[in-house]
């Protein structure tokens, strides 16, 4: 049990502010953990867990946000030195905007007994992220609203991220799709009102059910939206999600720590190597390495790359969804020259696989400094042009101002992060907040507006662009010599020709190539200010040369959640212009 004892002395790490007041409140009630990302945690009692919930939820500077909510399989765990026993983990990550500090719970279940009471009364985003452990791991959250699944199909067998569950396709029977089996999965996808809670008819009329996709071009990937309606006005809607699972997080759990690097780039599929930034630096959490000065400022540049290549097409598809035809393929033309500058640098365009644990996979090329300042040059009068042409348009304005619209409490409530947060006035990026990859050695400036609505989510992200550029153009100026990656054992074998000097040194360059390195045991997570709104990965480490737990939260997972608060009583059309100024990426949201 942790006893909250005021230290003065600098050379002994300070005990968090909300550690004490948890102390204060809740003496004896809570277990401290020690982890590598600093994040306080704390494990708590199952009969305790909705007060201190609610205690945090509530404080003078509250932690307002429900950043993330999953869970562990703890049974196959080895090294839980120091830990409370524990079958299932239940995690909560925890958000204060006002400390700009988190917190994370942890509640320990018997396998025996996997109950839990639902946290959706204190947040409403809970109920996605409940309704996804239930899925995953079998977990049963008491007085959930609707508890189903939500990634896998409602007659699935199983629950994938069980460690008995395996993890490869050939340890399956082949899977084979004949008629009658066609016509089973099509009666699955049939929408039952009921099963939702909605009833087909009102005192006065019968609602129509409206059913967009999963193939639909207004939805930017596989995705269901079910709306109830009353002529044109949505009485309710269902996000139905899924279609782009993978099992992302179960193939973490058969890769080797550097082989799993490529699966990051499929999560954000626009996004690039800024998929594969938290996770190779949750990676160097764990393994302490420090990346070269070199290396943080390539990580940088190339990430504002992806950054600014992802709102372009959101850009794009943002004007096309709102009815005009001719914008997009202006921005194509420019995404493809920044994807030049990509290709040139990484050797490839939409998933380069190139950041490396301590690193990047080689050097800034010879003559790359020509590409960047050629777009540097190019692209700051054709954003001007955009605006000028699109954004000032009284057509566009009309069908995107005042639309979609939610204020700061409804965002935080829901877990909105990115260009959705900072539309409503609430002034918070990850790089200016809690600055990382040396971050705060740049000069740029966060946007903000305040209406809120469509409109200003798409100005945020123009404005994001102008930004990239600033900071691109920095790190072409101030690029740093020295190495690109860290000389690190478990970053890079040892060097080729010191393995015939030695039989250990032969040795380790085997084991390093063949198998993999071997991470000291432990959790680390890293959360970075991604293309949409904040990414982490949150990794646990048994010693092994593979991850024993790798969660990745996506910021469009929670995005979607909040749709039926914020359409609810609008328009068809409305639900659709939602959708392009929440720069969705169904492959972000299903992992």
């Amino acid at each position: 049990m942790v006893t909250v004892v005021e230290n003065q002395d600098p050379t002994i790490p300070q005990i968090p502010a909300v550690i004490k007041e948890l102390g204060h409140r809740y003496a004896g009630k809570f277990v401290q953990q020690p982890t590598l990302d600093g994040i306080p945690t704390v494990w708590v009692a199952r009969q305790d867990l909705l007060d201190i919930l609610m205690y945090l939820r509530t404080l003078p500077k509250p932690y307002v946000m429900l950043l993330d909510l999953s869970a562990m399989d703890e049974r196959l765990r080895q090294h839980r030195e120091g830990l409370p026993a524990s079958d299932f983990t239940v995690f909560y990550h925890l958000m204060s905007l006002e400390r700009n500090s988190d917190i994370r719970l942890k509640v320990a279940l018997s396998e025996d007994d996997l109950t839990i009471p639902t946290a959706t009364k204190i947040w409403p985003n809970a109920n996605w992220y409940e309704r996804e452990v239930w899925d995953m791991f079998g977990i049963i959250f008491d007085g959930h609203p609707h508890l189903t699944r939500i990634l896998l199909p409602k007659y699935w067998e199983g629950h994938p991220l069980r460690k008995e569950y395996h993890a490869r396709a050939t340890e399956f029977t082949p899977y084979f799709l004949n008629a009658a089996k066609q016509q089973f999965e099509q009666e699955n996808l049939r929408f039952v009102p009921e099963e939702w809670g909605m009833k087909r008819s009102g005192r006065d009329e019968d609602f129509m059910f409206l059913n967009l996709g999963p193939n639909h071009p207004s939805a930017h990937g596989a995705f269901r939206l079910v709306l109830q309606l009353d002529g044109e006005e949505i009485i309710d809607c269902i996000p139905d999600i899924g279609y782009h699972h993978r099992g992302a997080e179960k193939m973490a759990e058969r890769q080797t720590w550097h082989s799993y690097i490529p699966y990051t780039d499929r999560i954000d599929y626009l996004g690039g190597v800024m998929n594969e930034l938290p996770y190779v630096m949750a990676v160097e959490q764990l393994a302490g390495i420090t990346v070269p000065e070199r290396a943080q400022c390539i990580r940088v540049m190339m990430s504002e790359f992806f950054r600014i290549t992802n709102n372009l097409l959101f850009f794009g598809t943002f004007i096309q969804d709102a009815g005009g035809m001719t914008p997009v393929f202006y921005m194509f033309t420019d995404r493809q020259k920044a994807y030049d500058v990509i290709e040139a640098v990484t050797g490839y365009r939409m998933h380069p696989a190139w950041f490396r644990i301590g690193g990047t996979a080689h050097d800034l090329p010879r003559g790359w400094q020509k590409l960047v300042r050629e777009f540097l040059d190019w692209m700051p009068k054709r954003l001007d042009e955009y605006v000028k042409a699109a954004m000032k348009n009284t057509v566009l304005q009309g069908r995107t101002q005042n639309v979609a619209q939610y204020d700061a409490k409804q965002a935080l409530a829901w877990g909105v992060t990115g260009a959705g947060l900072r539309a409503t006035g609430v002034e918070f990026d990850l790089r200016k907040a809690r600055p990382y990859m040396g971050y705060e050695n740049y000069d740029f400036e966060i946007p903000v507006m305040y209406n809120g609505d469509a409109y200003d989510r798409c100005m945020i992200k123009i404005e994001e662009i102008r930004q990239s550029l600033r900071i691109i153009r920095q790190c072409l100026d101030n690029m740093p010599s020295g190495p690109y990656k860290a000389d690190h054992p478990l970053a890079v074998p040892p060097p080729k020709d010191r393995t015939l000097n030695d039989i250990e040194t032969l040795i380790n360059h085997f084991i390093s190539v063949s198998w993999g390195p071997v991470m000291p045991a432990g959790e680390a997570s890293m959360m970075v200010e991604a293309t949409k709104g904040i990414n982490s990965y949150y990794i646990t480490s048994d010693r092994s040369t593979m991850s024993y737990r790798t969660r990745i939260r996506t910021p469009t997972f929670a995005h979607l959640q909040q749709m039926p608060s914020v359409i609810n009583g609008s328009l068809v059309s409305d639900a659709i212009i939602y959708l392009a100024s929440i720069d969705i990426v169904m492959a972000d949201t299903d992992r």
